[in-house]
């Protein structure tokens, strides 16, 4: 028995002093060649990334009435929520490449998108990686080309029969209005350069300089549903609890505990604001008000005591419409699950507490 123990214990010390010096050495893989490719979808402005693909203004336009135009507005002057996309070029402009409306002195009203975006491949990657804003990276590749090119024929940048494609949009960024119009900070790209910042280094007892200058009204803190909640679990967390009172002291004044770790704990499967959270519901519709569309609670005063209330908000939900509540439309969301649209519709109609 004691040679037993002996020889264990010698079996261990072994294994124990052959643990990698580092902890984390064995944790993890490498990404596979798949796995790097579906993350590596940036076009740069030569166009090296752009995948292969066409579409037409008709297309786009189609496009954008269906998933944009509700945020954007039908011909990408707002609508309520983003300022305007296009507007503010001349032919002229395109012609030189610089906008004459940013010049100093310039008393344009309003600095749109395609004033001053440089590169066309900055607006095909956006769309692509980020749009639309409550389902990015939902739109396909051609779709994404046909998107661009009615922006563009906006702009009087292609024409309206124009078909943008791999092979012609090297072409059509020689006309982008401002494509002149970059500036090159050579500092920023050299190893040894300097900043484009002035700051005195703090790392610690900072003093606190800060400044409100705006903060939403207490009515409005949880409009779009409690932030907190909708923050990733890893990395640092920035979103307030909405659903308390906004902090009188600055965020971080006084003693702090020896650490902290903040995140939302998951939601019950049968939480309908997690739900709506998720589907960025709350990006257009406040609980008790109108944002892009109309509040949750509007909604459900407007259809009280109607017949199979459940199933046309269902359908509603997935299909889209305008013209209940004014002329903004509702964009389709087929990404929910008919039993997920029916879940909000229930919650909808039983009064959108």
């Amino acid at each position: 028995m004691r040679t037993t123990i002996i020889l264990a214990a010698a079996l261990w010390a072994g294994s124990a002093f052959a643990q990698p010096a580092t902890p984390w050495h064995e944790i993890g893989r490498d990404a596979t060649k798949a796995e790097v490719k579906a993350w590596d979808i940036d076009v740069r402005p030569d166009f090296k990334g752009l995948p292969k693909g066409a579409g037409t203004v008709a297309q786009g336009e189609q496009v954008w009435e269906a998933q944009c135009a509700s945020c954007h507005g039908s011909f990408g002057e707002s609508n309520e929520v983003f300022t305007p996309i296009v507007g503010g070029t001349t032919k002229a402009d395109i012609e030189r490449g610089r906008v004459k409306n940013l010049e100093p002195g310039s008393t344009f009203p309003q600095k749109t998108t395609m004033m001053k975006v440089a590169t066309l491949s900055t607006l095909w990657d956006y769309i692509n990686r980020a749009m639309p804003w409550n389902a990015p990276k939902t739109l396909k590749t051609d779709e994404v080309y046909a998107v661009t090119a009615y922006l563009l024929s906006l702009a009087e940048v292609v024409p309206t029969d124009f078909t943008l494609n791999d092979q012609n949009i090297a072409e059509v960024q020689k006309r982008m209005p401002n494509r002149n119009g970059m500036v090159f900070h050579e500092p920023l790209w050299k190893v040894n350069g300097k900043g484009d910042v002035k700051n005195v280094a703090c790392m610690k007892d900072c003093p606190v300089e800060a400044t409100i200058r705006s903060s939403l009204p207490d009515f409005a803190r949880d409009a779009h549903g409690n932030i907190q909640e909708q923050n990733r679990v890893i990395g640092p967390v920035r979103g307030a609890d909405t659903t308390r009172p906004a902090p009188t002291a600055p965020v971080g004044s006084g003693p702090k505990p020896a650490a902290v770790v903040v995140a939302a704990a998951p939601p019950a499967a049968g939480d309908v604001k997690a739900l709506l959270a998720a589907n960025s519901c709350t990006a257009c519709h406040g609980m008790t008000q109108k944002i892009v569309g109309p509040a949750f609670s509007d909604i459900a005063a407007k259809h009280k005591g109607n017949a199979g209330l459940e199933s046309y908000l269902a359908i509603k939900i997935r299909e889209g419409g305008v013209g209940v509540f004014g002329a903004v439309p509702m964009p389709p969301q087929p990404q929910l699950s008919p039993a997920d649209a029916t879940r909000i519709a229930k919650w909808i109609a039983a009064g959108a507490k």
